[in-house]
């Protein structure tokens, strides 16, 4: 039995990892840019808390594109 002590993730967690392992990726990180879409079994209020919860972020930009993406810009400040 495995992982039976923990129960499944919800929509949003599953969305969040999803997003997250976008943006941890290698090219993402190079980039400090990462275009990420929502698909189209995860739910418009989800995708919309996801969304604000990032644009919450110091130094995080938001740029929504007319095909749907949304593209995350980031700045990593740098150390004095």
């Amino acid at each position: 039995m495995a992982n039976s002590s923990s129960a499944a993730p919800d929509a949003y967690e599953r969305l969040a990892l999803r997003v997250q392992k976008i943006i941890n990726s290698t090219n993402a990180q190079k980039a400090k840019a990462a275009l990420i879409f929502r698909l189209p079994d995860e739910p418009v209020d989800e995708w919309e808390r996801l969304l604000e919860e990032i644009a919450e972020n110091d130094n995080v930009t938001l740029a929504y594109r007319d095909d749907g993406g949304v593209q995350i810009f980031w700045v990593v400040p740098k150390e004095d």
